[in-house]
């Protein structure tokens, strides 16, 4: 399967600083996604773009390609869809021909199976999807809001409070990873078009590293279930 994984990792970081290369259960948090990435075999060849020449250098020490990317497409309003959009230019002119599938990784998503990648490359394929995002599924949730300055339930009426088992399935966008192929988001500037699937993670692989309080929470869960084992 010709896919290529292209893993957007910038220097600036304001919830942690430097947080892509911050210590995350004994390795740099990069580098757990970039492991995921190599560990797959469908993906031929694995980008990480960045901004930040201690990222590149990184990239460049696990054999993955670098691709220094312009300080305007490093910035925090910056969008993912910009970043991808330059990698798949630098792609296309380094190789001369863009992959069928593009494995578009989230670095602070660390909590993942080994064979994740696989299985969601193989239902894209499978399902002849042209793009995919990792979920998890929120089965009786109960949410409420505020709404006019008034507290209320949002997905349920809280006077007439329906049994669990009625309430209907639900997915969370978990932002883990996103698969789209190159043509989607050329055409629609969007990771999301075309034939849209998805591939259902496990709520406990659902956490990501936002705040420093996270790193101690996410390892917590990556050595309880044994995913800190290469």
């Amino acid at each position: 399967m010709n896919s290529f994984a292209i893993i957007l990792a910038r220097g600036g970081s304001k919830g942690i600083i430097n947080k892509n290369l911050i210590s995350f259960s004994g390795k740099p948090l990069l580098e757990w996604t970039i492991n995921h990435c190599l560990n797959c075999e469908y993906i031929k060849e694995t980008f990480v773009s960045s901004d930040s020449n201690e990222i590149l250098e990184l990239a460049i020490k696990k054999k993955v390609t670098p691709i220094l990317r312009p300080f305007h497409l490093a910035q925090d309003h910056t969008s993912s869809e910009d970043a991808w959009l330059h990698a798949l230019d630098y792609i296309k002119n380094k190789k001369g021909y863009l992959p069928k599938y593009i494995l578009a990784p989230q670095v602070t998503s660390p909590i993942r199976g080994l064979n994740e990648f696989t299985r969601a490359l193989d239902k894209m394929k499978n399902e002849k999807l042209d793009s995919l995002l990792s979920v998890n599924c929120l089965k009786d949730y109960f949410i409420w809001m505020i709404k006019d300055k008034k507290f209320i339930s949002e997905n349920y009426d809280f006077k007439n409070r329906s049994r669990r088992q009625l309430i209907k399935t639900k997915y969370h966008e978990n932002g883990s990873f996103y698969i789209f192929k190159p043509e989607i988001i050329i055409k629609f500037k969007n990771r999301l078009g075309g034939k849209i699937g998805f591939h259902e993670m496990e709520e406990y692989k659902s956490f990501q590293i936002d705040e420093i309080e996270d790193l101690k929470f996410c390892e917590v869960i990556m050595n309880g279930y044994g995913l800190n084992e290469d």
